[in-house]
């Protein structure tokens, strides 16, 4: 993957794995990829799927180092992470999946706040579910490399606060991260 691609899933997945609730019964914050499948010998697979109690012992870890970030993972929910390597057998059936994915979160409500588009960078789509205008639900990044050798699908669930957002990225000195906070406040 090149520089920018990197940068910008780093930061998406930065901005929104912070800060989230616990409940029992799902969250409209949460999104159904489907099942994933690894195709053939050389392709690459990778499923994460991290919850509440083991982010919570993440939070103690870096309590004393890291404040902020232990007081916003002190409360996630759900984090789920997929990487699927592509080539000739899957590559039709993911991209059509990444675009069934992406309407799906347009008729569901919610919001795209990045698209970055290029030739050979790469295709991330960044999207939030609000819960009115005090907190996001739930975070999905999609992002298809520019060598369409790999597509990433993460779902984030909880009640991000951009205040807090703001404050992760002052305290881990990440600029994106800090902007994203502050214009998630306007």
């Amino acid at each position: 993957m090149n520089r920018t691609f990197k940068t910008t899933l780093v930061v998406a997945l930065l901005a929104g794995g912070l800060t989230f609730s616990l409940s029992a019964a799902p969250s409209s914050g949460e999104v159904d990829f489907g099942k994933f499948a690894l195709v053939g010998k050389d392709t690459k697979f990778v499923e994460v799927n991290v919850k509440g109690t083991l982010i919570s012992l993440a939070a103690k870890l870096v309590e004393e180092d890291e404040p902020d970030v232990a007081k916003l993972l002190r409360s996630v929910k759900l984090v789920r992470v997929n990487v699927i390597g592509l080539d000739e057998k899957n590559g039709g059936d993911m991209e059509k999946r990444t675009q069934d994915i992406r309407t799906q979160l347009d008729k569901g409500g919610w919001e795209r706040i990045v698209a970055a588009q290029e030739q050979g960078s790469g295709d991330v789509g960044v999207y939030v579910k609000m819960r009115g205008e005090e907190a996001i639900e739930g975070l999905v990044v999609i992002a298809v490399d520019g060598n369409k050798k790999e597509a990433v699908f993460v779902n984030i669930v909880g009640d991000i606060r951009p205040d807090q957002v703001a404050a992760v990225g002052k305290a881990l000195d990440i600029d994106p991260l800090k902007k994203a906070g502050e214009s998630l406040k306007k």
